[in-house]
């Protein structure tokens, strides 16, 4: 296999004109590390932004952190989330604090205005500042903070890459990436905690492994099935309102979950077909993400003819102009390489 450079994944158009185009590579790999299907390069070394939120969550869960601090399902979903600061959101990321004995003040992922507009506006409205639980990684803070503590390591400069959390959960990417720590190039996330680069058919089989964990350990293995069912019984802790991955949990009931990364990233997991499935458009841009990782879906034969028209607006976002009118749209226009 050849692989080219990139692929031209997605175009934009507007009126009868292509004004547009976002060129990136997808990898579909199976538990068993065999490459199924691809476009661009699936090699391409990347990033794995918070695609990588599950697999981070890992260690607390494999250390019997759920058990050992009474998570329920809505609190270990949010552990994986980018979540859109909804008051909801909030309020759990807070309670896991509550359970560690901690409060807002020992996150360390900083102040965020809420992604979800309405949350935002709210918080305007009432004049106050968006802290740090909105922040839509305040989740992934609160389970390291609970790793420390189940560690029994300290909680100060919890996310320092050299810290002993942040040391366990690049070996634990690493192991489920199937690659070597020492290969993976650390870089700082927008949260202030290490971030994983990676080939992108590393972070598929990754994902392909944490929906069917054959051959994992036996904790390793009940921690991916405890995730996967946290997630598929709470989907909107995982993102939030008018969000494609909570919708996608929602529409296929869990049979498909799925995780966006800034800078264009995609990972999805389908358990019962034990295959996992990652999308980076290379220019970073978010709004080719959903169109190219709904089509990914939708040529695999994943999705049926309902579900595939629940997503549309996600799968072909219209482009509109400041009077509301429709002006083009945004699809993708690439076909999968069969391996």
């Amino acid at each position: 296999m050849v692989a080219p450079e990139n692929e031209l994944l997605v175009e934009i158009s507007r009126g009868s004109m292509t004004e547009s185009v976002h060129r990136g590579h997808i990898a579909v790999v199976d538990n068993e590390r065999k490459l199924l299907a691809y476009a661009g390069n699936p090699e391409f070394y990347t990033f794995a932004r918070s695609t990588a939120k599950l697999l981070q969550a890992i260690p607390l869960l494999e250390a019997g952190g759920s058990e050992r601090f009474g998570l329920t399902s809505s609190e270990t979903a949010l552990l994986c989330a980018s979540h859109g600061g909804e008051p909801e959101h909030a309020a759990t990321a807070l309670e896991i604090l509550r359970k560690l004995g901690l409060n807002e003040s020992a996150l360390g992922c900083g102040p965020q205005e809420p992604m979800y507009k309405p949350a935002a506006d709210a918080i305007k409205r009432e004049r106050r500042e968006p802290g740090q639980l909105h922040n839509n990684c305040s989740g992934k803070h609160a389970g390291m903070l609970a790793l420390a503590k189940l560690m029994n390591v300290p909680i100060q400069q919890y996310i320092a890459p050299e810290h002993p959390v942040q040391q366990k959960m690049l070996r634990t990417v690493a192991d489920m990436c199937g690659v070597p720590p020492e290969s993976i190039t650390l870089g700082t996330d927008g949260c202030g905690v290490p971030v994983f680069a990676v080939p992108l058919a590393s972070l598929a089989f990754a994902y392909a492994r944490l929906g069917r964990p054959d051959g994992l350990s036996p904790e390793r293995a009940e921690a991916c099935r405890t995730m996967i069912g946290a997630i598929r019984q709470a989907p909107f802790y995982v993102a939030g309102s008018e969000r494609f991955d909570t919708r996608l949990v929602e529409l296929t009931q869990g049979r498909i979950i799925g995780k966006m990364g800034a800078e264009g990233l995609y990972a999805a997991t389908v358990p019962e077909q034990g295959i996992g499935i990652a999308v980076k458009i290379e220019d970073g841009a978010e709004r080719a993400i959903y169109p190219a990782a709904a089509e990914t879906l939708l040529q695999l034969g994943l999705l049926n003819a309902e579900e595939a028209a629940q997503l549309a607006s996600f799968h072909h976002p219209a482009v509109n102009n400041r009077r509301g009118d429709q002006v083009g749209i945004v699809r993708p226009v690439f076909r999968l390489h069969r391996v």
